[in-house]
């Protein structure tokens, strides 16, 4: 019998919520299906709000880098422990929240990965590359939950080319 660790069956209670109006919560068992589902479900609520492809690249990258280091970092002495992920998608912001249940760690003491000494590091990339797609990037106190929020660019307004 398949493990139903990961994300929830269509009529799972996050799936009700969703379809009310509220946030998803899922919890994600540490295994790459898993992780794929819970993305791939966050995908289609930001398409179905209409999203641009590039805006759903950036959230799609920046909530894997948090899943990822979620389960890698915050789970490493956790073996099968589910990450938590919560989201909301309105047609202005996304917000995601991944929380793990490790003993955290502090933002600041990650390397810039952009330095000299750091370039051949695996270290900070991860952080950087969410920084770098999302509007906001926020750790809680004890480390262990990162809120992210992408905000959708206000519609640019173009004026008329003349004809030539």
């Amino acid at each position: 019998m398949a493990s139903r660790n990961h994300a929830h069956d269509a009529d799972s209670p996050d799936q009700r919520d969703r379809r009310g109006g509220g946030a998803t919560r899922l919890d994600v068992a540490p295994e790459p299906l898993a992780k794929r589902r819970a993305l791939d479900r966050l995908v289609a609520d930001a398409e179905s709000a209409g999203y641009s492809t590039a805006a759903v690249f950036a959230v799609r990258l920046a909530v894997e880098e948090a899943l990822t280091n979620a389960i890698a970092h915050g789970h490493a002495k956790l073996p099968g422990e589910p990450v938590s992920i919560v989201w909301s998608v309105t047609p202005d912001r996304i917000d995601v929240e991944v929380i793990d249940r490790g003993p955290g760690f502090d933002p600041g003491d990650a390397p810039d990965p952009t330095l000299d000494e750091n370039l051949e590091k695996p270290a900070g990339r991860g952080l950087m590359l969410m920084r770098a797609y999302m509007t906001r990037v926020d750790f809680n106190e004890r480390g262990n939950a990162v809120s992210m929020t992408f905000e959708r660019p206000p519609a640019r307004e173009r004026e008329p080319r003349p004809l030539t």
